[in-house]
């Protein structure tokens, strides 16, 4: 396997689900808030119809970072004839509970309710939708001052996208390995984001972007024999996201204007209101790591190319052994005539 080992091993190093032990007091949390936001919803009269996850872990492309926050993204859904015509009255519920349960700088932005935990590394953002008897959602939109000119009941596709993201290839090979390399790529590159951009703008890409360009842009690296290829695949989406698309608009100077849209209802651009600067970063730092994977890709010694790879991903990023795999190899093997070694999966 060579190299292709040292990225399965590092996406083992990144990959978080729901049902990870590290994120089981937050699962805990999730479930115990939900069941706190049935029981208001219900006194209030427009009762929980059905909950769901969503974001990075509904798509199974989360990953986990030392010393960041675990994310909880829960959607509420109420019966359309239940919603209230103004859709922050259900949102200042949610507030109000998040804020008694110790949240921190708990607030209502216009597509959520988000909160950070105050004793905990623990960061929520709960959407609160209609949905109609045809079983079409509409998200609660507005801040909690907003006019009636500034909050609605919008259109909306949650499960769309996460179907969308989650839908295998069609061409009936290998569909399977395929949208499980798409996946791990979307975890090499969120871990790259976080490591390569200051806070402030890492927090501006955000990661339904990414999520979204690499589907759309996504080149697999599978051969006949149904070996993959993560170094080739991310190196050659990458090349697609910079060369065979609209997602970098140029300003003037050098600048670009990032614009990803949603594939699936309302099909707003994800990055819409994001500066000239958080585009010029993007693609620039892009245009880097495909530099750097170029690099990966001409050396020829692991050794070297695993120093090159943890320059970008970071020190999950596991360092190569085929030096000591090799003495090791020799202790075993030459010490006496017609010794066999066996492999031992490394």
């Amino acid at each position: 396997m060579g190299l292709q080992s040292k990225f399965l091993t590092f996406n083992t190093n990144i990959y978080i689900t729901r049902q990870s032990e590290e994120y089981k007091n937050a699962r805990e949390k999730d479930d115990s808030i939900t069941e706190d936001i049935r029981k208001k919803f219900r006194e209030n009269g427009y009762p929980v119809q059905e909950d769901f996850i969503q974001g990075s872990l509904a798509t199974n492309t989360a990953i986990k970072e030392k010393g960041k926050d675990f994310d909880i993204d829960r959607a509420i859904v109420i019966n359309e004839n239940d919603a209230p015509t103004d859709p922050t009255i259900p949102k200042k519920v949610v507030l109000e509970i998040l804020e008694n349960r110790g949240f921190k700088n708990a607030k209502i932005k216009k597509p959520c309710v988000t909160a950070d935990y105050k004793n905990e590394d623990l960061h929520i953002d709960i959407p609160i939708y209609s949905k109609s008897e045809s079983g079409y959602y509409k998200l609660a939109v507005g801040k909690k001052n907003s006019d009636e000119n500034n909050r609605e009941w919008s259109d909306s596709d949650p499960k769309g996208l996460i179907d969308w993201i989650n839908a295998k290839d069609s061409s009936g090979i290998y569909e399977t390995q395929k949208l499980q390399q798409f996946k791990r790529l979307t975890r090499y590159i969120k871990r790259w984001r976080n490591i390569k951009f200051h806070e402030d703008t890492c927090r501006k890409v955000f990661s339904i972007g990414l999520t979204v360009m690499l589907k759309e842009k996504f080149q697999s690296s599978i051969n006949d024999e149904g070996l993959e290829n993560d170094l080739e695949a991310l190196k050659n989406t990458i090349d697609q996201i910079l060369d065979q698309s609209n997602y970098f608009l140029y300003q003037n100077d050098s600048q670009w204007k990032v614009k990803v849209d949603l594939p699936v209802s309302p099909y707003r651009d994800i990055f819409s209101g994001s500066s000239i600067d958080t585009g010029t970063q993007l693609k620039n730092k892009l245009s880097t790591l495909r530099n750097n994977l170029k690099k990966v890709i001409d050396e020829s010694d692991e050794s070297k190319q695993c120093d090159l790879l943890r320059e970008i991903f970071g020190e999950d990023f596991p360092e190569s052994t085929k030096n000591n795999s090799k003495n090791e190899a020799a202790k075993v093997v030459f010490p006496s005539a017609g010794s066999v070694g066996t492999s031992q999966g490394a």
